[in-house]
């Protein structure tokens, strides 16, 4: 469920899927590969555009990956209310658990910008979290 804020007509709602990639993945080398898709929908009153992202990556030995950028997958998207905006991404882990949260920066019409938290989601070989 999102969050509204008070007096913010900016309401972004963040939705996370993700999936083991084994054929990517090297076990005994200790390389773990995941998909994640995001799906970013616009619940406000005013169109938005996703200009950058802020990702932090822990694994289960506690490294942490900070990851920063312009847009997603080469696009700065223009959210209009109602509508939403889906992609897929990726990440390497050299262990079998790990969980990303991070935030994306917005900018409305007239300039001015906010930021969009996105929930911890975890990264996890199946069957190894039960």
């Amino acid at each position: 469920m999102p969050r509204m804020e008070k007096n913010n007509p900016h309401v972004i709602d963040i939705q996370t899927q993700v999936n083991y990639l084994p054929e990517q993945s090297d076990e005994t080398g200790n390389r773990f590969v995941f998909s994640y898709t995001i799906t970013i929908t616009n619940l406000g009153n005013e169109p938005v555009k996703l200009v950058s992202r802020h990702w932090i990556i822990t694994d289960a030995d506690h490294h942490v990956q900070e990851v920063r950028g312009q847009g997603v997958v080469g696009e700065q998207p223009l959210l209009k209310p109602s509508q939403s905006f889906e992609y897929t991404s990726g990440t390497v882990l050299t262990t079998q658990v790990g969980t990303m949260r991070g935030s994306y920066q917005m900018l409305t019409d007239d300039g001015a910008q906010f930021d969009v938290d996105i929930p911890q989601f975890v990264l996890s070989v199946p069957r190894v979290l039960h």
